[in-house]
């Protein structure tokens, strides 16, 4: 879920700082005397709504350097094997170019794979996972992170982002304008909202709306691990899929029920989930569902 978390926080603060730049420099003319211009309102929202994604894609790796703490590790360090079983997988999945590989200092079980193509990746490992888990098992665990790259996963979550981000802003600024309506006093209902005030409310809102989002997003990210898990069994072999998914079952059995408390770091940034209400904010399906999956469609 990393890749997602770092992707979805850089995204919520592009756009509440897209919101904050354009309402400063008075861009788009959809308010006018006579109220807001939906039409001209939707477009803008759309435009700006993709900028904040792709924006925020472009930087998804930097980012994930800096926040993670990422260190680049090559072939001719101590860690060749781990880089060398990176590119056969890469070169396997038919990418030309190899993504980068980096090591994070953590005890938590978790890999993730990021950047803004597939030409320009990194596929990262914690220390804890590498401690952890066997050759096989770590295997399979890159076979899944390299399918992402593979299948584009960054690139299409940008466009569903981009078009969350279009509705999200839509909707921040017309229920900012009501709300700055319905406070201005009778007298001076006919002269526009306090532009200090709509800005105000704007940022908040785009903020609001786009937590309240977070579960369209969630979803999809749902679907493309299951699709992730059926790249990485065909790269890597289904039972290496498998014993990789079964060893985070084994590390993490509190994963597979809804009522045990998971450690807050695991839980905020987890590579499953919980079932019942919150698993429409996780990333991931439960581990047991997956593993469920691949048996089936062997």
């Amino acid at each position: 879920m990393k890749r997602i978390v770092l992707f979805l926080t850089v995204n919520i603060l592009v756009v509440a700082t897209i919101s904050l730049l354009l309402s400063l420099l008075g861009v788009g003319q959809y308010m006018t005397q006579a109220g807001l211009q939906y039409g001209p309102l939707l477009a803008f929202c759309f435009v700006w709504g993709m900028a904040g994604s792709f924006i925020s894609l472009l930087l998804s790796k930097m980012m994930a350097k800096w926040m993670m703490g990422v260190q680049i590790v090559t072939t001719e360090g101590p860690h060749r094997d781990l880089v060398e079983t990176v590119h056969r997988l890469s070169r396997r999945a038919g990418l030309t170019t190899m993504p980068e590989v980096g090591i994070y200092q953590s005890p938590v079980l978790n890999a993730f794979a990021t950047g803004p193509s597939r030409n320009n990746s990194l596929v990262a490992v914690s220390s804890g996972l590498l401690g952890s888990m066997n050759q096989q098992e770590i295997e399979g665990v890159l076979a899944h992170e390299i399918a992402h790259v593979a299948n584009g996963d960054m690139v299409t979550m940008t466009l569903v982002q981009g078009v969350v981000n279009a509705f999200v802003m839509f909707f921040s600024r017309v229920v900012a304008f009501a709300i700055t309506q319905a406070m201005a006093s009778n007298n001076d209902r006919d002269e526009r909202p306090s532009p200090f005030i709509q800005m105000l409310l704007v940022m908040v809102l785009d903020i609001v709306f786009g937590l309240l989002a977070m579960p369209i997003v969630a979803w999809f990210s749902r679907f493309r691990e299951y699709r992730a898990d059926k790249g990485g069994a065909d790269l890597a072999g289904r039972e290496k899929m498998i014993a990789a998914l079964e060893a985070l079952t084994r590390a993490y059995p509190q994963l597979e029920t809804a009522t045990e408390q998971t450690d807050s770091n695991f839980r905020s940034m987890q590579i499953s989930s919980k079932e019942g209400f919150m698993q429409l904010f996780s990333t991931h399906p439960p581990l047991a569902e997956r593993i469920a999956v691949l048996r089936k469609n062997q």
